[in-house]
């Protein structure tokens, strides 16, 4: 479905979700950031499906720039990524928020919920500085991590495939989970075992983990 996304026009954004009467909880559901959303999308697919089968209203609204937003990437921060999650909050009327990996930095913080392996913005820039850097390298550049972060905060950079604008790579750098009081879970803590949707190579359902997540989700809601 489409939804009034905060700066993409009339047409709005597409957000996947599951309803249904009288829902047990509204969730919002805020995918990790870059390429560990291609990677996870699948078993977030999943995870909306088990979710309604369990009786929860579930909402997966594309980051402005990201999935199949029609915003330019390289517009984008994470002040706009924020207020573009606290809006679909409001539009979804969400009672909940269920946050991945970078997702939890621009998690909306005044609902409850639950964040899934987190990540601190310093831990989501320094695989991608680290390729590019040794990209860089390849090439004959002698460069650091440090000093593609500089530019980066500078000038915007390439990294992971993604053109980044300078105020992205500012706002991440050094940047924490919004919602502190949100219930962290790891993989582990789910009772799954093997990789990480996040770390194959490739995406993949994963539908034990969302299996797992979904009846985590529906046991703490009914405690």
């Amino acid at each position: 479905m489409r939804w009034p996304c905060p700066g993409s026009g009339e047409d709005g954004e597409w957000a996947l979700a599951t309803d249904g009467a009288a829902p047990l909880a509204r969730l919002l559901i805020v995918s990790p950031l870059f390429d560990e959303m291609n990677r996870t999308r699948a078993m977030l697919a999943t995870l909306l499906r088990d979710l309604g089968a369990a009786g929860v209203a579930a909402m997966l609204p594309d980051l402005p720039g990201c999935g199949e937003s029609v915003q330019d990437f390289s517009a984008q921060s994470l002040n706009a990524w924020r207020a573009a999650m606290a809006a679909a909050a409001r539009h979804f009327d969400a009672s909940h928020v269920l946050a991945l990996r970078g997702g939890a930095l621009v998690a909306p913080p005044t609902l409850p919920g639950w964040a899934l392996a987190p990540l601190d913005g310093d831990a989501v820039l320094r695989p991608l500085l680290r390729a590019a850097m040794l990209a860089a390298r390849a090439q004959g550049e002698d460069t650091t991590a440090t000093t593609l972060l500089e530019t980066g905060r500078a000038t915007g950079i390439m990294l992971g495939g993604y053109r980044c604008g300078a105020a992205l790579i500012a706002g991440l750098h050094g940047a924490r989970s919004q919602g502190e009081g949100h219930q962290v879970l790891a993989v582990g803590d789910l009772g799954v075992t093997g990789a990480a949707p996040w770390l194959r190579q490739e995406p993949a359902p994963a539908p034990a983990l969302a299996a797992a997540l979904a009846a985590r989700i529906v046991a703490d809601l009914a405690t």
